[in-house]
């Protein structure tokens, strides 16, 4: 019987189908042969449970493998050192132990029975006296920290590790490894930043090497794994080009990976319109499955809306990005850019900021728009979409000067720098109600600035490129076409769309719309 997918962070692997991360768990096992001690700290659903799940099953032949998780822990567990204590030995540690290392079991055991006050140092001593017992090496595996990282006993717990460690370098026993899993980076604490709460640590942890394993999913490892599953259920699509879309709108990210397999496979074939999975799996199915992944509510993109309204700073800088095409350098000296690259949010490309894949971009536009859903624009789109769509095909030429009609009229009165800095921004909000519960739109982050911005649009089977530019004279207009042939070109298409924004005082003589054919393509210049 075929294996199906599950999402990652959320599997029994070897019921499932899964990217082949052999290598990737090879280069962490080194580093355990090597006794380092670090941290696994990627942003949410990253595949974090599900690696830790197999690196568990591939080290228990060789090591004692303590396999915790801080999810069990409330707040009042980390009140003072003696609850910490207590309840990381009985309700985390005793229940991992207590089935597979009876000497472990019981040393906790005498431990608990013992010792009336439990300072956290007397944890470290029973640490010491467990790993010497044993002739076996422990590693210790904590997932969840992030449960734990905004506690002062957490640092102090960091603090014994940190002990064990440099005993270690002397010659003492200690721990083979100890792996934390976190999205937060536990080695810079600082970075755990709380709008009530301004307090900040210097992190024990800086004893832990960096941990430089890239667990995203290569495009080549996505269509491997949809080989087999074309195989299983003797399938006919072309695995290169699905694991290269995949890849081209998540840049591999493990959950959003996963979840457009699975809605392939559980949902999209199911519908009318498809009605097998050979059908499903096909451009026109991919675009449903982006579509219905966009839609969904999952915890990954209720943690952006969470992250969102908590930090106003990543918030404004995402925005900036998204809206108004502004570039920043990516530095890690950048406390907000730090704090968005380890959230999964911001990546470096080329030197600059960018958002990691194109399903996020595109979640975080809806969001933005869904906040000016009572603007004129929006309204307008809303209530003449159906004079756009004749017999399920769109009709873009009228979509664009529609909105240069209502543009012009609704801000003609604004000053030059709000419309020069918001006049993509308005098209996309005219633009979303019209294609809104069939096709998708996408912004491509390689042309996004200040100058110009592509936006290709999938309905029904349809694709529409679009590239919405300022004005600067016939020479840079020229350019544009030029560019946009290009573009056409790579997404082999014979049509474009160019929408040019004019702030000259002698815009009169410019202004309007008209089709021009160049280098075989036929593009429909409107400027407004």
């Amino acid at each position: 019987m075929p294996k199906e997918f599950r999402t990652a962070g959320n599997c029994i692997p070897e019921l499932n189908y899964m990217v082949d991360i052999t290598s990737k768990l090879d280069m962490i096992e080194d580093m355990i042969h090597k006794n380092k001690y670090f941290t696994i700290n990627r942003a949410r659903q990253f595949g974090k449970t599900t690696t830790i799940t197999l690196l568990k099953r591939r080290l228990q032949k060789e090591y004692i493998i303590w396999g915790l998780s801080f999810e069990g822990l409330s707040s009042a567990s980390f009140e003072n050192e003696d609850v910490f204590v207590r309840d990381f030995l009985s309700d985390i540690l005793l229940p991992v132990v207590e089935n597979s290392d009876e000497l472990s079991e019981k040393y906790i055991i005498n431990f608990l029975k013992s010792t009336s006050s439990t300072r956290i140092t007397k944890l470290g001593s029973l640490f010491k006296r467990i790993c010497r017992a044993h002739e076996t090496k422990i590693v210790m595996i904590i997932d969840e920290v992030d449960q734990a990282c905004n506690n002062k006993v957490f640092i102090d717990f960091l603090g014994i590790l940190r002990n064990l460690y440099l005993e270690q370098a002397e010659g003492l026993t200690a721990f083979q490894s100890v792996i934390l899993a976190s999205v937060y980076d536990i080695k810079n604490m600082k970075l755990k930043m709380r709008p009530e709460n301004e307090h900040r640590y210097n992190s024990p942890w800086n004893i832990a090497v960096d941990f430089n394993v890239d667990m995203s999913f290569s495009a080549d490892a996505i269509s491997d794994m949809l080989a087999e599953y074309k195989y299983d259920y003797e399938l006919d699509f072309d695995v290169h080009w699905f694991g290269h879309q995949i890849y081209d709108f998540t840049a591999g990210y493990p959950y959003l990976v996963s979840r457009i397999c699975q809605i392939l496979d559980e949902v999209v074939w199911r519908e009318e319109e498809f009605g097998d999975r050979n059908t499903a799996w096909s451009p026109s199915g991919f675009q449903r499955a982006i579509k219905l992944i966009l839609e969904s509510r999952c915890t990954l993109f209720d943690d952006i809306n969470k992250n969102l309204d908590m930090y106003p700073l990543l918030d404004k800088k995402i925005k900036n990005i998204l809206l108004m095409g502004e570039e920043y350098t990516y530095t890690l000296g950048d406390n907000i850019v730090q704090l968005g690259t380890m959230l999964g949010y911001f990546v470096n490309k080329n030197g600059s900021v960018a958002i990691t894949n194109r399903i996020f971009e595109t979640y975080m536009y809806n969001m933005y728009y869904a906040n000016e859903e009572d603007t004129k624009l929006a309204l307008q789109g809303k209530r003449e979409k159906y004079a756009f769509i004749d017999h399920g095909k769109l009709n873009m030429d009228l979509i664009i000067n529609r909105f240069k009609i209502h543009y012009e009229s609704f801000y003609s009165g604004r000053d030059e720098t709000f419309l020069e800095r918001e006049g993509r921004f308005l098209f996309l909000t005219f633009l979303k109600p019209i294609i809104n519960g069939t096709g998708n739109y996408y912004i491509e982050a390689e042309t996004r600035n200040q100058k110009r911005t592509d936006v290709i649009v999938d309905y029904q089977g349809q694709q529409f490129i679009i590239e919405l530019k300022i004005w600067y004279g016939g020479e840079y207009q020229s350019e544009g076409r030029k560019q946009l042939c290009d573009y056409l070109d790579a997404y082999h298409q014979s049509k474009g769309w160019l929408v040019s924004f004019c702030f000259n005082k002698n815009k009169a003589k410019v202004q309007g719309a008209r089709t021009i054919y160049e280098n075989g393509k036929t593009i429909y210049e409107v400027v407004i």
